[in-house]
This record gives structure tokens, sequence and C-alpha cells, in this order.
């Protein structure tokens, strides 16, 4: 962890303060979560051609994208573990490892039950890469940037939907569809290749090496669930429960909504998501500015209302107005996506160093495989509602994110232990 000096006022100083191990760090996690963007996105951006391949029900299609949520749970809890055992930069590489082979192995998956335990392991990398990279890069940053140190890793993920929306539209231009999702899922064994720059150019922070051999008690899960560190864990869980309910019913059924409500095509349907994800980059890239200047608690009631409030009003666009819907989709990816960046300072805040894998490992990722419900309810009242009708649920995740916050202190501008 960087020690704070004089606030510097110039650009980009958040970066500088870092240090030279620090900033290998930045690089090994921004590019491990924007390849596990990548990775995650090519399931909804093919969704539809998976369900036409294997003449699945749209609720069907959701449980694909819940169990990966669901298993990445799994996974962010235990790399939350390990990476207070053996090492955050360690957790890192296994995580990549992980999910970019179950990524690959889904392009060849002969039925639909063999995607679905695909899906399901590739959910467990999924979930461990952003346990263990936020975490490195928090102990790097100085706690007056800690806010936007770790949003721009946030960001990462904007880059990796960008990337897929880009090779998604190449592919399915160039390729039938049967074969185009497939394609699509074999090109997730790429961020393999970010393996080999983590292991020679990334390490954990030296002070935090040193408490993780030195601590009596570190990644249990009975430190985190006992006397005030148990409150802190509930209502972090709750939190991250509402704020990725919200935003995995999005990531899920907006391109299914694109295409099939709005009769969109595929080239019509990338240029859409193209202003959502610029929207998310620099909502990623602003929070966390947002985070340091406001607070962490502020910040999440003001995007979490906004996102609520802009899912109602973009599936409440009428057929035909489809202008509107192309320009709400910028605010739309801004506030959604903004609401992250305090989440990697906020976390690692409210945890004990020999605890923070465990306890932000488990709280974020808690939050996933309950959030995770949210597609599939969406995708069994589609049925009747219409995958824009259903959407609305989203709009209720966020609401409880807002009644979370009040369990939870402000800790901004606090010094990592």
């Amino acid at each position: 962890m960087s020690t704070d000096t004089a606030q510097d006022t110039r650009p980009f100083a958040w970066f500088r303060t870092l240090g030279p191990k620090g900033k290998r760090a930045f690089v090994g996690s921004f590019g491990g979560y924007g390849l596990d963007s990548y990775d995650f996105q090519v399931l909804p951006l093919g969704m539809v051609a998976i369900s036409a391949y294997f003449g699945i029900s749209s609720g069907q299609a959701g449980l694909l994208s819940t169990v990966t949520l669901v298993m990445s749970a799994v996974g962010g809890i235990g790399a939350g573990i390990l990476a207070d055992r053996v090492g955050r930069a360690r957790t890192l590489m296994a995580s990549v490892l992980v999910y970019a082979l179950f990524t690959a192995l889904c392009g060849f998956a002969p039925t639909y039950e063999t995607l679905l335990v695909f899906r399901a392991l590739q959910g467990i990398g999924f979930g461990a890469e952003w346990a263990a990279g936020a975490i490195l890069v928090a102990e790097y940053a100085s706690s007056q940037y800690r806010g936007r140190t770790v949003a721009f890793i946030q960001s990462a993920w904007a880059v990796g939907w960008g990337l897929a929306v880009v090779v998604y539209t190449v592919v399915f231009n160039l390729v039938d569809p049967d074969l185009a999702w497939r394609v699509l899922f074999w090109t997730g064994a790429l961020p393999a290749l970010l393996i080999l720059y983590v292991r020679r150019n990334v390490t954990d922070s030296p002070a935090t090496e040193k408490r993780r051999t030195t601590a009596k008690e570190r990644g249990t899960f009975r430190a985190i669930m006992r006397g005030r560190l148990g409150r802190t864990t509930f209502f972090a869980a709750l939190l991250a429960t509402g704020v990725q309910g919200g935003y995995y019913t999005l990531a899920t059924w907006i391109p299914a909504y694109l295409k099939a409500e709005r009769g969109l095509t595929v080239v019509g349907t990338g240029g859409y998501l193209a202003f959502q994800i610029t929207g998310a980059f620099i909502g990623y890239v602003t929070g966390g500015y947002f985070t340091d200047w406001l607070g962490r608690k502020k910040t999440f009631v003001l995007f979490a209302v906004l996102s609520a409030v802009l899912i109602v009003g973009y599936t409440a666009v009428p057929v035909g107005a489809d202008t509107l819907v192309l320009l709400l989709g910028f605010p739309l990816g801004f506030c959604t996506s903004a609401i992250f960046s305090g989440f990697g300072a906020f976390l690692a805040e409210l945890y004990p160093s020999a605890l923070r894998g465990t306890g932000q490992g488990f709280t974020y990722n808690f939050g996933r495989a309950v959030g995770s419900l949210f597609p599939t309810i969406v995708g069994f009242l589609a049925v009747t509602m219409g995958v824009g009708g259903a959407m609305i649920v989203g709009a209720f995740a966020y609401g409880i994110a807002v009644v979370a916050l009040l369990g939870l202190p402000e800790t901004a501008g606090m010094e990592l232990e």
C-alpha cells in the first residue's frame, strides 16, 4: 500500500502513486478483469443462437446465466480465502486459467446439459478473478485515490464487453449462427496468455505479504461472521445482491430484448450496445471520482436510484421510438456501471488485512449468487410479460441495495491497516 503524502492534483496522480510494483499489479488486474468480462459476455451475445440451436425456452436460457453467477459465488468465496492464505497474485493466475479453459470448452458442448455444466465451471474462475484482482490493487493504492484507482480496474469490464461485441458482430456476420456461437466461445481461450504476464511481473504488496505470513487468524469464515464483522458481512452481502441483481438482469437480457422485441439485426444490436458500453466505461471511471468526492455510501444511493429509474424508462419506450432507446442506452450504461466503482475500495476498507480477501470475496460473490436469480426470474416472467416488461425486476433489485446501506459505515479516506 502506498503511503499518503501531499495531495497531488495532476491528472492520473492516482496511477503515479502506485509505484512500480503497484503499476504492474494494476496492469495484470485490469487485463484479468477485462478478459473476465469478455468471457462472461459471449453467453448473452450468443443467447439467441444458442436457444435456437438447442431448442430451449427463455427460462432455460436464463438458467445458463444463473448457473454461471451461482458458481461464480463459489469461485469468488474460495478465491477470497485462497488470497488470504497463499496470496493475491497466485490466486489471480489460477482464476484466469479456469475461466479461459472452460469458456473455450463451452464451444464444444454437444448438448444443452453439457453447456450448462461447462458454463458452471467457467463461473468458478469468473468469480475468482475479481476477488483477487481488486484486493491486490486496493492494497497498493493511496487512501486518497483508492476509490478512483479501483474504479479504473472496474472500467476494464466495459473494455472486455466492448471487445466481445466487436467480435460477436464480426463472427455472426461471417459464420452461420449454428457455428458462430461456438466460435465466440472458442475465442475465450485467449485470456490464458495473461497468466505469463502475471507470473513474471505481479506480486502482492510487501506490507500485505508480511501480514499474511504472520497473522494468527486468516482466511476463515468464522471470523467474518461474528461480532461487529458479522453485521458488516450481512449488510455488505445484501448491498452486493441488490447491485448485481439489477446489473445482471440487464447484462443477460438486453441483447435478447433488442433483437426479439425491438426487431434489431445483429449489426443493429451491436450499434445500440455500443452506446451502452461507452456509457458504461465512462461510468466506471467517473464513479470512482464520485466515491472519493462524495463518499462511498452517497455514491451508491445516487446511482442506485438513477439506475432503477432508467430501467423503467428504457423498457417503457414505445415500439418505433428506436432513436430514444439508442440514446437512453448511454445513461443506462453509465449509471449501472458507475455504481460498481466503489465496491473494490469500500469492501477492502470494511475488513482487516488478514480477512480482507475472505470478507470481500464472500460478500461480493454472495451477491452474485443471489443476484443471479434475477435473470432467471426475468426469463420465466417474460413468457407472459415479455422481456421488456419482466426487466422491471432489475429496478426492484436496486431498491434492496439502498436499504442495505443503512447498516454500513462510511469509509472514505480510511487507511488500510
